[in-house]
């Protein structure tokens, strides 16, 4: 894999990843299987209605502190998304469903619609003609890619996400990515304000806020972010005397002014350092593209040597901020080192929420770890788990697909 390739190959380590996430990571994986019955469940934090379900379940505040299955979707689920604050489901027939925050359009309803209407599980409209095949959930944005590698994309974000053209800050219904015509996209991540694709040939191509090279070298000059960096700034200047709180405050509201000429790229444009590299899998975390910054963790699958395994086995590597231990390890966090304890189990994907990890395995077990407030963890409390813990209320089922938003997750099992 890229990240391999870019991250890794300079330690010489005899490993191959084979699978990545980062958070914001929106882990997607989709399922090209026939239709049959399935199940989505959800817990964790549901103050933005992301889990889909009704007060009458989750009480007034909206949590849900156990896997809990979500009412209003049809029964033929294939693949599921979180974002940050909401949710989106395809069905076997290429619908996609969508539920949670729409402050910003990103379920492609009415943004004026009543509150109290966000946690219903609704199709979304203006993709009568797509067959989705993949759908990918942000924080202000979704997108949805139909069978014929066209990317659809609605929401809102004045850092030019939706790849749409210059000064297109919002859509509540879904449009293609004119940008993007000619290529065939199996894959789209999003940051906080920057965007990747994937090509079903390798490429890579990003667009969207551009400072401090978050989507690579795409042909203009790169620039440091005016609200992160304070580079040019002299704490001698008299405007900085003050208190320091004071100081920090007029460095924020100066960066900001200053943000309204960030820089963006608002329409895809190929990647340059890449040309001539297939990619394989993309991530993007708030300000990062899938190296580690300082702002979350990501989580491998990765081969190791195994002397039980004849080819080596699979186990989990982890690495960044570890404040909850999301790592679900000790030692160093700023290079990847493996989580132990996976004798017996293989894991076949990942998920990284804001600072909580989940693990499904090949058994269709799923393993969560990391902080356990508002129930993210669905182990019934808010504890943490500061290693990688089996949810055993879900010991009778085969969960097919587990995957995290900032606070909350999805479940999809087979019936």
């Amino acid at each position: 894999m890229l990240v391999n390739r870019l991250l890794w190959k300079h330690h010489q380590w005899n490993k191959t990843v084979v699978a990545v996430s980062s958070k914001a990571v929106f882990a997607q994986v989709t399922t090209n299987r026939p239709r049959w019955m399935s199940t989505v469940m959800s817990f964790g934090d549901g103050s933005q209605g992301a889990l889909g379900l009704p007060d009458s379940v989750t009480g007034p505040r909206g949590d849900a502190y156990e896997p809990t299955r979500v009412l209003g979707l049809p029964s033929d689920i294939t693949s599921i998304s979180a974002g940050h604050y909401h949710s989106l489901a395809i069905d076997s027939r290429g619908g996609l469903w969508a539920w949670g925050r729409n402050q910003e359009s990103q379920l492609g309803r009415d943004p004026l619609a009543p509150r109290d209407s966000w946690n219903d599980p609704k199709r979304v409209e203006g993709l009568d003609h797509v067959n989705v095949c993949a759908a990918f959930a942000s924080g202000v944005i979704s997108a949805a890619i139909d069978s014929d590698g066209s990317v659809w994309v609605w929401g809102k974000s004045k850092r030019g996400q939706l790849g749409l053209g210059k000064g297109i800050i919002e859509t509540v219904v879904p449009r293609r990515v004119e940008a993007l015509a000619g290529e065939k996209i199996v894959k789209v991540s999003f940051g906080w304000g920057h965007a990747l694709a994937q090509t079903e040939d390798g490429k890579l191509l990003g667009w969207g806020y551009s400072a401090d090279g978050r989507i690579g070298n795409v042909g203009e000059a790169l620039e440091e972010s005016p609200l992160d960096s304070n580079a040019n700034i002299s704490m001698n200047d008299k405007r900085f005397s003050g208190s320091g709180l004071d100081a920090a405050e007029l460095m924020v509201l100066e960066g900001m002014e200053k943000e309204k000429d960030m820089p963006i790229i608002w329409e895809p444009r190929l990647v340059e350092e890449l040309q001539g590299v297939e990619v394989r899998d993309i991530a993007c975390g708030l300000d990062h593209s899938l190296v580690l910054c300082c702002l979350g963790h990501s989580l491998a699958i990765c081969e190791v040597p195994s002397s039980d395994v004849e080819g080596g086995g699979m186990s989990i590597f982890s690495w960044g901020w570890n404040q909850c231990s999301q790592l679900g390890r000790e030692g160093p966090e700023n290079f990847p080192s493996m989580i132990e304890g996976w004798e017996g189990e293989t894991p076949v994907s990942v998920s990284g929420g804001r600072v909580h990890s989940t693990a499904l395995t090949s058994h269709g077990e799923l393993w969560v770890w990391g902080c356990g407030k508002s129930g993210r963890l669905g182990l019934g409390s808010s504890s943490d788990e500061a290693e990688p813990t089996f949810l055993d209320c879900l010991e009778d089922f085969k969960v097919l697909q587990a995957v995290s938003g900032f606070d909350h997750n999805l479940v999809l099992m087979d019936e």
